[in-house]
């Protein structure tokens, strides 16, 4: 299965929320009005795109109209189309480089599949013929660091891990030693859910970062917010709230099977300038893939 294919079936909700409303509003418009526009940008904004995106879509087709003297609202579907895939644009992660190790963060929410997706990373690495290590900085979540484990087993990965309560900072220390020591190309950095209104627990990940940039200052270092798709509109007051505290690089959206609203991605991405790097397709840990600007703006609005 391609990854369009994939992607359309995780947005299954999304799209044929979005799609078939999109159908009747063309089928029953006559022209491209402002009762048209009016309808359309109230239809984006109901599929979660938030209003400030929906003003920016209306704006942007309602021009390309003009220029290119649509008449027909059926001929607007391709034009938004191209819009929302040209506002995703530059999801691509960096090259894994040799010589340092990649340095991947993850943070997020509980409950958000923070340690799914860094298995699926190490997975989808793995194959790619990549060496992996993880660090087991959840110290906090009882059975996380078995969790992480069974990953790593699971995907041929290494693993760093100490015991439960122990400073999340001296693990991040000893799998960056590791790291160096062993010429690891990848190190995934598992860290404890946290809600994002707690202080205290945002300054530890700053601490963990600080480790990392001293230890590793030349190395690509990514933060990646995981986030689950079905919290919609509040996703993005948790992305804020994280990029303020980590200076987040990237965006992992996981359970897009399980949302009717996936159009909130396109609020990060223009909002925050944040791009979407990874999309989880399902609990297959090979349901996992780099986003694609291009598919998911297709999924989203086409039923075929």
């Amino acid at each position: 299965m391609g990854l369009f294919d994939s992607l359309k079936n995780s947005l299954e909700k999304s799209r044929r929320s979005l799609a078939e409303k999109l159908t009747s509003l063309i089928g029953g418009a006559s022209a491209l009005d402002d009762d048209f526009y009016d309808d359309l940008e109230a239809t984006l904004i109901m599929s979660d795109t938030g209003a400030s995106v929906a003003r920016r879509l209306i704006t942007a087709i309602r021009q390309i109209a003009n220029e290119k003297r649509l008449q027909s609202p059926a001929d607007l579907l391709p034009v938004l189309e191209q819009e929302i895939a040209s506002m995703m644009q530059g999801s691509e992660m960096p090259p894994i480089l040799p010589g340092q190790p990649h340095v991947i963060l993850i943070v997020g929410v509980n409950g958000s599949g923070k340690t799914t997706s860094i298995g699926k990373l190490a997975h989808y690495y793995t194959t790619q013929g990549k060496t992996v290590l993880m660090a087991a900085a959840d110290t906090f979540r009882a059975a996380a660091g078995e969790q992480l484990t069974l990953w790593a087993q699971r995907t041929g990965a290494d693993i760093v891990c100490h015991s439960e309560g122990s400073d999340p900072a001296a693990v991040v220390y000893d799998a960056v030693l590791a790291a160096k020591a062993r010429k690891t190309d990848i190190l995934l950095v598992d860290t404890a859910g946290r809600l994002h209104t707690k202080a205290n627990l945002m300054e530890e990940l700053k601490k963990i970062r600080r480790v990392i940039q001293r230890e590793l200052p030349a190395a690509p270092q990514e933060t990646l917010l995981v986030l689950d798709a079905v919290t919609g509109q509040n996703a993005l007051l948790q992305a804020k709230i994280f990029h303020d505290a980590t200076e987040l690089t990237g965006v992992i959206l996981t359970k897009l099977e399980g949302t009717a609203k996936g159009g909130f991605a396109i609020s990060i991405r223009t909002e925050l300038g944040v791009p979407v790097r990874w999309v989880g397709l399902g609990e297959q840990k090979a349901d996992f893939a780099p986003f694609d600007a291009a598919a998911y703006a297709h999924a989203l609005l086409h039923d075929k």
